[in-house]
């Protein structure tokens, strides 16, 4: 993901690879800082299944905090 900063836009949405299709649910939109709380609150499961989009840029959750 490219630098970004707490206040910056972002959908935080889960990508269920297990439907038909692949189906994206989207579980926020709004400043990354709140973002990433919901995110932490996930279930592990769930936590594998989701994605930060920015307007430019796409990371999968489990990615943007490990890196």
């Amino acid at each position: 993901m490219r630098t970004t900063y707490e206040e910056a836009t972002v959908r935080l949405y889960f990508l269920d690879g297990e439907s038909e299709g692949g189906a994206a649910e989207t579980l926020f939109y709004g400043p990354l800082r709140e973002a990433m709380q919901i995110a932490e609150n996930q279930p592990e499961e769930v936590q594998a299944g989701l994605f930060l989009a920015t307007d430019n840029d796409v990371v999968a959750w489990l990615d943007f905090i490990e890196g």
